[in-house]
Protein backbone atom coordinates (compact mmCIF):
# COMPACT_ATOMS: atom_id res chain seq x y z
CA UNK A 1 0.00 0.00 0.00
CA UNK A 2 1.68 3.02 -1.88
CA UNK A 3 1.30 6.38 -0.11
CA UNK A 4 0.84 7.39 -3.98
CA UNK A 5 -2.44 5.53 -3.73
CA UNK A 6 -3.68 8.34 -1.19
CA UNK A 7 -4.61 11.92 -1.09
CA UNK A 8 -2.12 12.83 1.11
CA UNK A 9 -0.61 16.18 1.79
CA UNK A 10 3.49 16.31 0.24
CA UNK A 11 5.99 16.09 2.44
CA UNK A 12 9.10 17.05 0.05
CA UNK A 13 12.11 18.92 2.63
CA UNK A 14 12.63 20.78 5.50
CA UNK A 15 11.38 23.76 3.42
CA UNK A 16 8.08 22.54 3.17
CA UNK A 17 7.34 21.08 6.92
CA UNK A 18 5.90 24.25 7.76
CA UNK A 19 3.34 24.13 5.04
CA UNK A 20 2.78 20.39 6.18
CA UNK A 21 2.05 20.57 9.75
CA UNK A 22 -0.50 23.48 8.64
CA UNK A 23 -1.93 21.29 6.44
CA UNK A 24 -2.83 17.94 8.54
CA UNK A 25 -4.32 20.18 11.29
CA UNK A 26 -7.14 20.18 9.26
CA UNK A 27 -8.07 16.74 9.04
CA UNK A 28 -10.62 16.07 11.83
CA UNK A 29 -10.01 13.38 14.50
CA UNK A 30 -12.45 10.61 13.74
CA UNK A 31 -15.21 9.33 16.18
CA UNK A 32 -14.84 5.54 17.82
CA UNK A 33 -17.94 4.99 15.35
CA UNK A 34 -17.17 6.80 12.47
CA UNK A 35 -13.59 4.99 12.61
CA UNK A 36 -14.99 1.60 13.25
CA UNK A 37 -17.47 2.09 10.45
CA UNK A 38 -14.40 3.20 7.71
CA UNK A 39 -12.13 0.57 8.67
CA UNK A 40 -14.96 -2.38 8.50
CA UNK A 41 -15.05 -0.45 5.16
CA UNK A 42 -12.14 -0.30 4.13
CA UNK A 43 -11.54 -4.38 5.12
CA UNK A 44 -14.40 -5.65 3.41
CA UNK A 45 -14.66 -3.42 0.49
CA UNK A 46 -11.17 -2.14 0.04
CA UNK A 47 -13.21 1.16 -0.26
CA UNK A 48 -9.48 3.35 -0.56
CA UNK A 49 -11.16 6.66 0.08
CA UNK A 50 -12.11 5.02 3.55
CA UNK A 51 -8.41 3.85 4.05
CA UNK A 52 -7.46 7.50 3.05
CA UNK A 53 -9.96 8.67 5.56
CA UNK A 54 -8.36 6.43 8.53
CA UNK A 55 -4.91 7.40 7.55
CA UNK A 56 -5.80 11.66 7.33
CA UNK A 57 -6.87 11.51 10.29
CA UNK A 58 -3.76 10.20 12.34
CA UNK A 59 -1.15 12.42 10.26
CA UNK A 60 -0.63 14.14 13.46
CA UNK A 61 -0.31 11.14 15.36
CA UNK A 62 2.99 10.42 13.48
CA UNK A 63 4.32 14.09 13.38
CA UNK A 64 3.76 13.92 17.15
CA UNK A 65 5.53 10.55 17.30
CA UNK A 66 8.35 11.79 15.00
CA UNK A 67 9.25 14.69 17.12
CA UNK A 68 10.61 12.38 19.89
CA UNK A 69 12.62 11.48 17.72
CA UNK A 70 14.47 14.47 16.67
CA UNK A 71 17.80 13.41 18.34
CA UNK A 72 19.50 11.38 16.21
CA UNK A 73 20.57 13.33 13.30
CA UNK A 74 18.42 12.81 10.62
CA UNK A 75 16.30 15.52 8.90
CA UNK A 76 12.84 15.39 10.81
CA UNK A 77 10.98 15.25 7.05
CA UNK A 78 12.47 11.97 6.60
CA UNK A 79 11.72 10.65 10.01
CA UNK A 80 7.80 11.62 9.36
CA UNK A 81 7.74 10.31 5.99
CA UNK A 82 9.16 7.01 7.80
CA UNK A 83 6.31 6.91 10.32
CA UNK A 84 3.42 7.34 7.90
CA UNK A 85 4.61 4.28 6.04
CA UNK A 86 4.27 2.96 9.66
CA UNK A 87 0.77 4.05 9.81
CA UNK A 88 -0.37 2.81 6.27
CA UNK A 89 0.93 -0.54 7.43
CA UNK A 90 -1.59 -0.68 10.34
CA UNK A 91 -4.18 0.89 8.48
CA UNK A 92 -4.01 -2.52 6.53
CA UNK A 93 -3.80 -4.76 8.94
CA UNK A 94 -6.28 -3.48 11.55
CA UNK A 95 -9.29 -5.59 12.66
CA UNK A 96 -11.59 -2.82 13.97
CA UNK A 97 -13.18 -6.05 16.03
CA UNK A 98 -10.55 -6.27 18.44
CA UNK A 99 -11.77 -3.29 20.22
CA UNK A 100 -8.99 -1.33 20.27
CA UNK A 101 -8.95 2.35 18.76
CA UNK A 102 -6.83 2.68 15.25
CA UNK A 103 -4.72 5.12 17.50
CA UNK A 104 -3.48 2.87 20.15
CA UNK A 105 -2.91 -0.07 17.38
CA UNK A 106 -1.13 2.46 15.28
CA UNK A 107 1.59 4.10 16.99
CA UNK A 108 3.14 0.36 17.44
CA UNK A 109 3.68 0.51 13.21
CA UNK A 110 4.73 4.17 13.76
CA UNK A 111 7.82 3.50 15.88
CA UNK A 112 8.78 0.77 14.37
CA UNK A 113 8.88 2.27 11.06
CA UNK A 114 10.57 5.06 12.48
CA UNK A 115 13.00 3.18 14.34
CA UNK A 116 14.04 0.53 11.30
CA UNK A 117 14.95 3.80 8.98
CA UNK A 118 17.00 4.94 11.89
CA UNK A 119 18.68 1.81 12.32
CA UNK A 120 19.13 1.63 8.56
CA UNK A 121 20.61 5.10 8.72
CA UNK A 122 23.16 4.63 11.61
CA UNK A 123 25.58 2.35 10.37
CA UNK A 124 25.81 -0.49 12.70
CA UNK A 125 29.47 0.43 13.22
CA UNK A 126 28.61 3.63 15.08
CA UNK A 127 25.79 1.80 17.13
CA UNK A 128 26.58 -1.83 17.65
CA UNK A 129 25.38 -5.12 16.71
CA UNK A 130 23.76 -6.53 19.97
CA UNK A 131 20.28 -5.96 21.22
CA UNK A 132 21.58 -4.75 24.66
CA UNK A 133 23.07 -1.73 22.10
CA UNK A 134 20.04 -1.20 19.84
CA UNK A 135 18.30 -0.82 23.04
CA UNK A 136 20.73 1.20 24.80
CA UNK A 137 20.15 3.72 21.62
CA UNK A 138 16.59 3.80 21.47
CA UNK A 139 16.31 4.61 25.40
CA UNK A 140 19.60 6.51 26.19
CA UNK A 141 17.92 9.89 25.85
CA UNK A 142 14.86 8.98 27.47
CA UNK A 143 16.28 7.24 30.58
CA UNK A 144 18.96 10.34 30.83
CA UNK A 145 16.44 13.07 30.69
CA UNK A 146 14.58 11.21 33.55
CA UNK A 147 17.71 10.87 35.84
CA UNK A 148 19.53 14.03 34.81
CA UNK A 149 17.54 16.15 32.55
CA UNK A 150 19.57 19.27 32.95
CA UNK A 151 23.18 17.57 32.54
CA UNK A 152 25.04 18.05 29.22
CA UNK A 153 27.86 16.83 27.91
CA UNK A 154 29.73 13.65 29.68
CA UNK A 155 27.14 12.41 32.59
CA UNK A 156 28.03 11.72 36.19
CA UNK A 157 29.43 8.04 37.08
CA UNK A 158 26.44 7.41 39.12
CA UNK A 159 24.40 8.66 36.03
CA UNK A 160 26.24 6.27 34.31
CA UNK A 161 26.44 3.18 36.39
CA UNK A 162 22.38 3.51 36.69
CA UNK A 163 21.73 3.41 32.92
CA UNK A 164 24.45 0.60 32.60
CA UNK A 165 22.41 -1.47 34.91
CA UNK A 166 18.87 -0.68 33.83
CA UNK A 167 19.62 -1.98 30.24
CA UNK A 168 22.25 -4.39 30.95
CA UNK A 169 25.39 -2.66 28.77
CA UNK A 170 29.08 -1.46 30.22
CA UNK A 171 29.42 1.46 31.67
CA UNK A 172 31.73 2.27 28.60
CA UNK A 173 29.30 1.73 25.92
CA UNK A 174 27.01 4.45 27.96
CA UNK A 175 29.73 6.75 27.60
CA UNK A 176 30.56 6.22 24.13
CA UNK A 177 26.79 6.30 22.98
CA UNK A 178 26.15 9.13 25.10
CA UNK A 179 28.97 11.21 23.30
CA UNK A 180 27.67 9.90 19.66
CA UNK A 181 24.68 11.26 20.73
CA UNK A 182 25.69 14.53 21.92
CA UNK A 183 24.91 17.72 19.64
CA UNK A 184 22.04 16.14 17.78
CA UNK A 185 19.44 17.43 19.61
CA UNK A 186 17.57 19.80 17.44
CA UNK A 187 16.43 22.64 19.46
CA UNK A 188 12.24 23.68 19.99
CA UNK A 189 13.56 26.71 19.51
CA UNK A 190 15.01 26.40 16.01
CA UNK A 191 13.23 28.08 13.56
CA UNK A 192 11.51 26.35 10.76
CA UNK A 193 10.77 27.72 7.53
CA UNK A 194 10.65 31.24 6.70
CA UNK A 195 7.78 32.21 8.67
CA UNK A 196 10.36 32.43 11.69
CA UNK A 197 7.62 30.02 13.35
CA UNK A 198 9.28 27.60 15.66
CA UNK A 199 9.52 23.67 16.73
CA UNK A 200 7.44 24.26 19.75
CA UNK A 201 4.69 26.04 17.86
CA UNK A 202 4.02 22.62 15.93
CA UNK A 203 4.23 20.06 18.41
CA UNK A 204 0.70 18.63 18.95
CA UNK A 205 -1.78 19.64 20.68
CA UNK A 206 -1.44 18.81 24.66
CA UNK A 207 -5.16 18.31 24.82
CA UNK A 208 -4.29 15.15 22.04
CA UNK A 209 -1.43 13.86 24.20
CA UNK A 210 -4.40 13.67 27.49
CA UNK A 211 -6.96 12.29 24.81
CA UNK A 212 -4.48 9.49 23.78
CA UNK A 213 -3.79 8.55 27.24
CA UNK A 214 -6.92 8.66 28.32
CA UNK A 215 -8.67 6.68 25.65
CA UNK A 216 -5.64 4.16 25.80
CA UNK A 217 -6.12 3.93 29.64
CA UNK A 218 -10.49 3.36 28.91
CA UNK A 219 -10.10 0.92 26.72
CA UNK A 220 -7.54 -1.43 29.01
CA UNK A 221 -9.88 -1.20 31.51
CA UNK A 222 -13.13 -1.85 29.33
CA UNK A 223 -11.38 -4.74 28.50
CA UNK A 224 -10.05 -6.35 31.82
CA UNK A 225 -13.40 -5.76 32.85
CA UNK A 226 -14.66 -7.69 29.79
CA UNK A 227 -12.28 -10.35 30.34
CA UNK A 228 -12.92 -11.10 33.39
CA UNK A 229 -16.60 -11.29 32.98
CA UNK A 230 -16.11 -13.05 30.13
CA UNK A 231 -13.75 -15.85 31.39
CA UNK A 232 -16.42 -17.05 33.79
CA UNK A 233 -18.35 -18.82 30.64
CA UNK A 234 -15.35 -21.31 30.52
CA UNK A 235 -15.16 -24.30 32.88
CA UNK A 236 -11.88 -24.99 35.50
CA UNK A 237 -10.69 -26.86 32.36
CA UNK A 238 -10.61 -24.17 30.02
CA UNK A 239 -9.96 -21.70 32.70
CA UNK A 240 -6.86 -23.19 33.69
CA UNK A 241 -4.99 -24.06 30.59
CA UNK A 242 -6.12 -20.30 28.83
CA UNK A 243 -4.33 -18.93 32.16
CA UNK A 244 -1.63 -21.30 31.50
CA UNK A 245 -0.85 -20.62 27.96
CA UNK A 246 -2.09 -17.30 26.64
CA UNK A 247 -2.59 -15.17 29.87
CA UNK A 248 0.76 -16.06 32.26
CA UNK A 249 4.15 -14.31 32.11
CA UNK A 250 5.99 -17.42 31.91
CA UNK A 251 3.36 -19.56 29.81
CA UNK A 252 3.79 -23.11 30.41
CA UNK A 253 4.35 -25.73 27.79
CA UNK A 254 1.94 -28.02 26.00
CA UNK A 255 4.01 -31.77 27.44
CA UNK A 256 3.49 -29.23 31.53
CA UNK A 257 -0.02 -29.44 30.80
CA UNK A 258 -0.21 -33.00 29.03
CA UNK A 259 1.27 -34.44 32.27
CA UNK A 260 -1.25 -32.03 34.55
CA UNK A 261 -4.32 -33.35 33.06
CA UNK A 262 -3.39 -36.54 31.56
CA UNK A 263 -4.20 -36.09 28.18
CA UNK A 264 -2.13 -35.93 24.34
CA UNK A 265 -0.51 -32.49 23.55
CA UNK A 266 -2.89 -32.28 20.93
CA UNK A 267 -6.06 -32.37 23.17
CA UNK A 268 -4.24 -29.51 25.16
CA UNK A 269 -3.83 -27.41 21.93
CA UNK A 270 -7.37 -28.25 21.00
CA UNK A 271 -8.63 -27.16 24.17
CA UNK A 272 -6.42 -24.10 24.49
CA UNK A 273 -7.64 -22.50 21.02
CA UNK A 274 -11.78 -23.44 21.52
CA UNK A 275 -11.60 -21.69 24.73
CA UNK A 276 -9.30 -18.78 23.69
CA UNK A 277 -12.36 -18.76 20.29
CA UNK A 278 -14.90 -19.03 23.14
CA UNK A 279 -13.42 -16.27 25.01
CA UNK A 280 -13.05 -13.89 22.19
CA UNK A 281 -16.77 -14.33 20.93
CA UNK A 282 -18.28 -13.59 24.30
CA UNK A 283 -16.40 -10.12 24.88
CA UNK A 284 -17.07 -9.27 21.27
CA UNK A 285 -21.00 -9.87 21.89
CA UNK A 286 -20.62 -8.55 25.36
CA UNK A 287 -18.29 -4.85 23.90
CA UNK A 288 -21.41 -4.48 21.41
CA UNK A 289 -23.84 -5.06 24.23
CA UNK A 290 -22.16 -2.46 26.35
CA UNK A 291 -21.88 -0.05 23.17
CA UNK A 292 -18.31 -0.15 23.40
CA UNK A 293 -18.41 -1.32 19.70
CA UNK A 294 -21.06 -0.11 17.71
CA UNK A 295 -22.81 -3.32 16.07
CA UNK A 296 -22.83 -4.80 12.95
Amino acid sequence: MSSRTYNLPILSNEGGLSAYLTQIKKFPMLAAEEEYMLAKNWKSTGNIKSAEKLVTSHLRLVAKIAMGYRGYGLPLNEIISEGNIGLMQAVKKFEPEKGFRLATYAMWWIKASIQEYILRSWSLVKIGTTTAQKKLFFNLKKLKNQIAPSSEGDMKQEHVKNIANKLNVSEEEVVSMNRRLSGKEQSLNAPIGEDGDEWQDWIIDKNMDQELKVAQQEEMEQRKDLLQNSIKILNEREKNILYSRRLSDEPKTLEELSKKFKISRERVRQVENKAFEKLQKHMLNAAKSKNLLPAN
